[in-house]
């Protein structure tokens, strides 16, 4: 009888974290697609799931999988980058920036700005409204990003299920909405689509924050919920870019988790509304 009954539970557990690293090993090597600096535990439950839904009984086995064919690489990369998302999501975000960030930025003859990780759209659309209704947006150029193309599509077609519409439509008004939220949508093709005109001045692009360096100077960057998956090495790559990307005295928004407390850019941002996790670059 083992001395220690959690033993063998060890070994499993060992040996899976040995394969999962040489999963996202090659996938990096392979794809270029790096999620080595992903914490551990939500990239372990997303490889579960994938296990499951590709019919795989091993990590090794799902390896072996996806370096032999592209398209289950693509399978699995929509299990690496589950978005959990919805348009005005933590609406005092929104009310923030309507309050601290949009009358600063009134103040440029025009805007960039920068959705990052922007997965199928939803704070893309709300960006967009909530510039509009402030008139802003005809001088607004947005970028929005992220590594999973298929998400990039969903989010330039602009159709959102009919039935979050009522939650949406809360987030909205809380968020400080100034019309009718159904008056930005129409019933079409199963679902809610979106006026055209809200992307007319969208740029649709894909970028790892891994991997990608800095593509432009921006006025205000929004990157919400996406750092909560990277471990600290990567989480201060990502704000090196963002402080990089931002003009003198520019805006960042990240996710009611996140924060540049302890990381290594703490100092080069000040907070212009901490609850709401609104901050503004520091000197140059």
């Amino acid at each position: 009888m083992d001395a220690d009954p959690g033993a063998h539970l060890k070994h499993l557990t060992s040996d899976m974290d040995i394969e999962l690293r040489m999963l996202v090993e090659a996938v990096y090597l392979k794809y270029n697609y790096d999620f080595r600096d992903y914490t551990g535990a939500s990239q372990k439950r997303r490889v579960m799931v994938a296990l499951r839904a590709m019919e795989c009984n091993t990590v090794s086995e799902l390896q072996s999988k996806v370096m032999h064919d592209p398209s289950a690489f693509a399978r699995l990369l929509q299990y690496l980058t589950i978005p959990v998302t919805e348009m005005f999501r933590d609406p005092e975000y929104y009310a923030a920036l309507r309050r601290h960030v949009l009358p600063l930025l009134e103040t440029y003859p025009s805007l960039k700005l920068w959705v990052a990780g922007c997965s199928t759209g939803e704070e893309v659309y709300s960006m967009a409204i909530m510039l509009k209704e402030e008139g802003l947006l005809e001088r607004s150029l947005i970028y929005a990003t992220d590594i999973n193309p298929e998400s990039l599509d969903a989010a330039r077609r602009g159709v959102m299920p009919l039935d979050r519409m009522r939650l949406y439509t809360e987030n909205y008004q809380k968020a400080g909405g100034k019309r009718a939220f159904s008056d930005y949508y129409t019933a079409a093709y199963g679902g809610a689509l979106f006026d055209r005109e809200l992307i007319e001045h969208v740029t649709f692009a894909d970028h790892s924050l891994a991997t990608d360096s800095v593509f432009a100077e921006t006025h205000f960057i929004s990157c919400r919920n996406v750092m909560i998956y990277f471990n600290k090495r990567l989480q201060n790559r990502v704000l090196g870019l963002f402080h990089e990307s931002l003009v003198h005295r520019g805006f960042l928004g990240l996710g009611s988790k996140e924060s540049i407390d302890f990381s290594s850019y703490a100092q080069r941002f000040e907070p212009l509304a901490k609850r709401e996790r609104v901050f503004r670059k520091v000197g140059t």
